[in-house]
């Protein structure tokens, strides 16, 4: 088994907690640099509910006050690095006085349940037909089908969804057009839930899917027509083992390692992709809380939102990094 250096493992570390000091940064400079007032936004709200407000100038100030508007910025600026330190990213002004936390807590299980599903699917298919492509004993019916498959892949994840939606919901009505679970089910651990649960999340799922599957084959193909020439797999061949042994333990085995660096990288570019298919499904997930976030203006809750998303997206990248002497014990990490 490979063995981390501990010099190595406190410089990844340390790359780690820069890589997200730098992005909190960024998260709290750029809606800074927008010259909408959060304080003028909700007195706005509060004007076109009511048709006007006593006492604005007060209200205002008050409202100033309770988001840290009015100190400096270099005092918000330490507050806002301390708060984030505990995943406290204030209130929320579209849906004051609640807390940004909690609102990303609700939709943060639904993202990562569709999200992890459809990368988990996407990586095995992708990687298996394009390793396919590559291998000389594939049907030839299946070196013509796989690269017209991935025709979808040109596709934007949003008309797909469309796509389906039209086809299956409301043509054949397999499955329902919008929601992460039925109406008529109570939340819980059960499996009338967890039905209804998986029965609402394909359609989103599988927008993702034939979208997203065509980076993976198409980097594994290029991968595997490098392995293929090597001098194992050719002495695999030579020694007469099994094709179908040779193709997984000497030539995906090997071509993967790549691949598996990009399954963490594509972590945040998913979720960024599952913004408008959670919105026109109306899923309860990051995607959609965002998006109504930006609709809103709801600075909070698109700061909290970003930041959750390249953490764990920095996060999936250590953690990989961290293991891959254990998926390939020939990779030894360096001291230096």
């Amino acid at each position: 088994m490979g063995r981390i250096p501990r010099s190595y493992l406190i410089n990844r570390v340390v790359t780690l907690l820069l890589t997200i000091w730098i992005a909190a940064t960024l998260i709290w400079i750029i809606p800074r640099l927008s010259p909408v007032d959060p304080a003028d936004i909700m007195l706005g709200r509060m004007a076109a509910g009511a048709g006007s407000v006593a006492n604005a100038d007060a209200i205002l100030a008050q409202l100033r006050a309770s988001f840290g508007l009015d100190d400096p910025l270099w005092l918000q600026y330490l507050k806002y690095l301390k708060n984030v330190l505990i995943f406290d990213f204030g209130l929320s002004t579209a849906t004051f006085p609640t807390a940004v936390s909690s609102l990303i807590a609700k939709a943060l299980p639904w993202t990562l349940g569709l999200m992890i599903l459809s990368l988990i699917i996407t990586f095995v298919i992708g990687n298996l037909l394009g390793a396919l492509m590559v291998w000389e004993r594939s049907p030839k019916l299946a070196k013509v089908a796989i690269p017209a498959a991935m025709v979808f892949t040109s596709i934007p994840p949003i008309l797909s969804g469309l796509l389906l939606m039209w086809i299956f919901a409301v043509k054949l009505r397999w499955f329902p057009l919008t929601g992460a679970y039925g109406l008529t089910v109570e939340p819980g651990w059960d499996w009338a839930f967890v039905q209804s649960v998986l029965h609402h999340g394909f359609l989103p799922a599988l927008s993702i899917v034939i979208v997203t599957f065509g980076f993976w084959a198409l980097g594994m193909r290029g991968l595997m027509i490098t392995v293929q020439g090597e001098d194992y797999v050719k002495l695999a061949e030579a020694k007469g083992l099994r094709p179908r042994y040779i193709l997984y333990r000497y030539m995906i085995r090997n071509a993967i390692l790549p691949q598996i660096t990009a399954f963490a990288l594509k972590i945040g570019l998913l979720i960024a992709g599952q913004v408008l298919v959670e919105r026109i499904f109306a899923y309860n997930g990051m995607g959609k809380l965002l998006y109504d976030a930006i609709l809103d203006q709801d600075f909070p809750v698109i700061q909290g939102v970003s930041f959750v998303i390249i953490f764990m997206t920095a996060m999936s990248v250590f953690l990989v990094d961290l293991l891959y002497p254990f998926i390939d014990p020939r990779i030894q990490h360096e001291a230096t």
